[in-house]
């Protein structure tokens, strides 16, 4: 059977929490976000809730955006009997594609929790821009086949042509080109790794936002993060927001395992997160930097000499 939480409740942990010792709930669903605000409730409430909710809650499926590998950990602290599962899947693909059930154990050191392999009746396929297959270990676009497939876009037919191809391998049917960067593991899962679009280059190097927001969440203490890319006349700079830390520590940090180049020019502290309806991240109403929550702003080397002191001053 199913329970439906009263309208707003998904937006109050400790009613959602109630809700579910109540009513045995053994299946759920989080956005990211919505996890880790539940986990800051559970790990609020009394021994007897905790052990109630950890006897019925059987299985948490997290999707809709990246899920930390933190964001994991704490459900396996808090949680332990609870299985983790990392879902993706676009809309155009009837949303579930793949998955992957996170084992602590192996997992927990991973910089990225991999989305797993593919739901019976979907494929992946990772290829080139001549759409050819792509090594193990080596990035590519993702594309979708099979079952869970739609038709396309109502009454958008030129954007249908574009985003729905006929499938090179299976004569007949049709793939989705998600616009996503992923690669094979050599366990034969997939990792994704980014958007096709999301590249900026900045000072002539080409950074993946999505690759500075994997290496923050692994900072102890950052329970969430998102880097964002902003251009102002003629510059574009990178900008840090993060969650759980101070900006000082996440600084020095992630500057002992990033490139002075990947370096945010700013880190904003945040304690609530804009989003969308259906619970995503809303990157574009991320407050601008300059206002009380940003502190010191870093400016990174601009030059090969001021490079060349940086490196000397670390």
């Amino acid at each position: 059977s199913m329970y439906l939480l009263p309208p707003g409740w998904e937006k109050d942990p400790a009613l959602m929490t109630e809700a579910f010792v109540n009513e045995g709930v053994t299946t759920a669903h989080f956005i990211p976000a919505m996890a880790n605000s539940f986990l800051d409730q559970v790990e609020m409430e009394t021994e007897e809730k905790r052990t109630s909710l950890a006897k019925t809650l059987k299985r948490v499926f997290a999707g809709g955006e990246a899920l930390a590998p933190q964001t994991a950990a704490r459900f396996a602290r808090s949680l332990p009997e609870t299985a983790v599962i990392h879902g993706y899947g676009p809309t155009e693909a009837t949303v579930d594609a793949a998955f992957f059930r996170y084992d602590h154990e192996k997992d927990r050191e991973r910089m990225r929790l991999p989305i797993g392999k593919p739901v019976p009746g979907a494929r992946l396929y990772i290829l080139d821009s001549e759409k050819a297959v792509q090594p193990i270990g080596v990035a590519g676009e993702l594309y979708i086949a099979g079952t869970g497939v739609a038709r396309g876009y109502l009454n958008r037919p030129e954007l249908t042509k574009e985003r729905f191809l006929d499938d090179p391998f299976y004569p007949g049917e049709r793939m989705y080109q998600t616009g996503d960067l992923a690669r094979w593991l050599p366990d034969g899962t997939v990792e994704w790794l980014g958007r096709t679009d999301g590249q900026v280059k900045i000072r002539g190097y080409r950074i993946e936002p999505g690759e500075v927001e994997a290496v923050l969440r692994q900072i102890d203490g950052v329970r969430e993060a998102a880097v964002v890319a902003r251009t102002e006349g003629e510059e574009t700079a990178l900008y840090a927001y993060i969650e759980g830390q101070d900006q000082q520590t996440v600084r020095t940090e992630l500057g002992k395992r990033l490139p002075a180049y990947m370096m945010p020019s700013s880190f904003i502290e945040m304690r609530e997160w804009p989003v969308t309806p259906s619970g995503k991240l809303d990157r574009k109403a991320l407050p601008a930097p300059g206002g009380a929550a940003e502190r010191r702003a870093y400016t990174a080397p601009r030059t090969i000499t001021e490079m060349k002191l940086a490196k000397l001053w670390e």
